[in-house]
């Protein structure tokens, strides 16, 4: 049998993760494949994992009364999806949606949350890789906020 290990280290999440720390998030590691138009989460629900995308596309929406679902971004190949697994109460912000096929590795958040507890050091490595993804999403939509909102003046 395959292990996920060399998927994981040769995601950009991971680049150059120390190998001992690698082996142990692994075990916490499962593929996973969703259809086109298949909800991955649904705002308000279990936020219990988070993936890896290794093919596809997700469309990040949230559900606006009259107005129906908006795309707050899309993530493709190398990105991940989710930070809600790591902060209490654990519940999802967005809906998140397979915009075509999409390949995945899942990690189990109530397991990775317990070997945090135990390897301190995994804990802080996965804070600044998660801290790093936080920031360009927040750059990200702030540019889209302007781009929406902002003086179009001539």
């Amino acid at each position: 049998m395959q292990t996920l290990e060399p998927i994981l280290a040769e995601h950009p999440f991971f680049k150059n993760l120390d190998p001992k720390i690698l082996q142990v998030i692994v075990g916490c590691a499962t593929n996973v494949v969703f259809k086109a138009g298949e909800f991955i989460f649904r705002e308000e629900g279990d936020a219990q994992e988070f993936y890896l995308i290794r093919k596809g596309q997700v469309a990040l929406e949230i559900y606006a009364p009259g107005r129906g679902p908006i795309t707050l971004q899309t993530l493709h190949d190398g990105n991940i999806l989710g930070w809600s697994w790591l902060v209490p109460p654990y519940q999802w912000h967005f809906d998140a949606r397979a915009v075509e096929e999409t390949r995945a590795i899942a990690l189990n958040g109530r397991c990775l949350r317990t070997k945090c507890e135990e390897c301190h050091e995994l804990g802080y490595e996965l804070m600044k890789r998660f801290a790093f993804v936080v920031t360009q999403r927040i750059e990200a939509l702030t540019l889209q906020v302007l781009d929406i909102y902002g003086d179009h003046r001539s």
